[in-house]
């Protein structure tokens, strides 16, 4: 995404080597596309687990309340893998220094299988949409949540795997409005 003029990418890593575990986010920029700079680890494991995948956003018209003189936030959404798995946020209104909401999570556990949360605004509607993997019932689901400020989701509607790919569906969903 572009914020404060430079790009921002963030990524799921195990800082400490190649086997999977610990995961944490990391965090690069670039003012082309082409050259980036790594600064580091925003998210790392804490009492809520370890952090997986997630989106980032901005928060144009700062209906979190995240914004600070009139800055917008840069928010992350992330699903903390710990027992319970849980969503939760952090943010920054610089593109540095991030901090994670003291209300978390903002969305509690559906099943031990919910991650991975794609989020983005819907200006139609004015709201934001989340659309979270959950397996359930050994079945794969897509589960749709809105929200007026990214704090406070409710459930909109369950689509079943096999409506929307089946076997084929899992893990990391996105959806283009």
């Amino acid at each position: 995404m572009y914020y404060n003029g430079e790009y921002h990418l963030f990524f799921q890593h195990n800082p400490y080597g190649w086997s999977w575990g610990n995961m944490h986010w990391g965090h690069a920029v670039s003012r082309d596309l082409v050259h980036w700079e790594e600064l580091g680890d925003v998210l790392q494991p804490d009492e809520l687990g370890p952090m997986f995948s997630g989106s980032a956003v901005v928060d144009w018209n700062s209906t979190s309340g995240f914004g600070a003189d009139g800055r917008p936030p840069l928010v992350l959404i992330y699903t903390a893998a710990g027992s319970p798995t849980v969503q939760c946020l952090a943010y920054s209104t610089d593109g540095r220094k991030f901090v994670k909401y003291a209300g978390n999570p903002v969305l509690g556990e559906v099943t031990g299988g919910n991650r991975d949360p794609k989020v983005f605004w819907h200006a139609d509607t004015r709201q934001w949409v989340m659309v979270l993997y959950v397996e359930q019932r050994g079945r794969h689901t897509v589960h749709f949540f809105v929200s007026p400020n990214l704090r406070d989701w409710k459930l909109a509607s369950v689509t079943e795997g096999d409506a929307v790919g089946g076997r084929y569906l899992f893990e990391c969903p996105d959806f283009l409005s």
